[in-house]
């Protein structure tokens, strides 16, 4: 197995690549000059992702992970691959879970130089959340077929265009009151293009073969004090209900079933469990990243929120 010293020029397949993590590691890896290979059940969702490198620099193509007899075309030649395939609902053992033993097989008979596995804080293979064991038994799954696989956990990823703290932010633009669910639930976000570049790294460095990193960000704060601070960055007072989890849990179960709900039993189990680092295993700064924290962009992504939008805010004469 070879070693990359550069990814200038080099192929990257980036399996489940049309999500929100996807857009910003297609980025970095362009800034990189690498070409990319993005490989998702639907790669028209990422097409925008082409106007982010040269002409030329992002193939897209059709795989069903669940379906390995697709995968040999799909690495045939390339130099890396990153997998960032993830679901909350559905065959999450063939998704995430155990199947991943022949996506990480096909690639290591393919002859890439480096796997990077994104899994998640938190994975647990004795969890009664599915989406956090089948988190756990995909790593196990992805080292049985790539011994020198890195595995990446990110915490909470934030970003301007997440789904995170733009649903929080949306609600409390709109609502003078609102529970908040969880609300002393411990979480450590991490900025996503921190965890982008921390991936790019991974790929390149042979320090990282084998190793698994939990990736968080600098700060450990609750989910009350971030729906606070996402307030007060929009200049918005607002009243937050602490919600016993006695009250959340009913109210989960009588609408974590509906099309469309905001939150499932599972995901408000996951969030009562928090988001935060062991610290028993490698950071960010391991590979070479310096964490930086949600007040640093806070500020400015949330003005198109406030009651004026930039122009709400007084400014003095020039």
């Amino acid at each position: 197995m070879s070693t990359l010293d550069t990814l200038s020029g080099k192929i990257v397949t980036i399996l489940g690549g049309s999500g929100f993590v996807g857009r910003h590691l297609a980025q970095e890896l362009f800034a990189r000059g690498a070409r990319l290979r993005i490989a998702a059940r639907h790669p028209r969702r990422a097409f925008s992702i082409r106007t982010l490198g040269n002409l030329g620099y992002a193939q897209f193509v059709s795989v069903d992970i669940t379906k390995p007899q697709s995968l040999a075309a799909v690495f045939a030649g390339s130099d890396v691959v990153v997998n960032l395939v993830g679901a909350f609902s559905g065959n999450l053992d063939a998704v995430q879970g155990k199947g991943l033993n022949e996506v990480a097989a096909a690639a290591k008979a393919a002859g890439v130089a480096a796997f990077v596995h994104v899994s998640a804080l938190g994975a647990d293979a004795g969890s009664d959340v599915a989406y956090s064991r089948t988190k756990a038994e995909g790593e196990a799954a992805v080292r049985a077929g790539f011994p020198e696989a890195t595995i990446i956990r990110p915490s909470l990823m934030f970003g301007p265009d997440d789904r995170f703290l733009n649903t929080f932010a949306e609600l409390i633009s709109r609502l003078p009151a609102l529970p908040v669910l969880a609300a002393g639930a411990r979480i450590q976000p991490v900025f996503v293009d921190d965890v982008a570049h921390a991936i790019a790294n991974a790929l390149c460095e042979a320090a990282a073969r084998g190793r698994t990193f939990e990736l968080a960000g600098p700060e450990v704060i609750t989910m009350l004090e971030l729906n606070q601070r996402i307030a007060r960055a929009q200049g918005r007072s607002r009243k937050f209900i602490e919600l016993s989890d006695g009250m959340a849990g009913a109210f989960v179960s009588a609408t974590g079933w509906l099309p469309g709900a905001p939150i499932t039993g599972d995901q408000f189990k996951l969030l009562r469990a928090g988001s935060v680092a062991s610290g028993s295993a490698a950071g960010l700064e391991e590979l070479g990243v310096t964490p930086r924290p949600l007040g640093l962009f806070l500020d400015r992504w949330m003005v198109r929120f406030r009651k004026h939008g930039r122009f709400g805010t007084k400014v003095a004469n020039a």
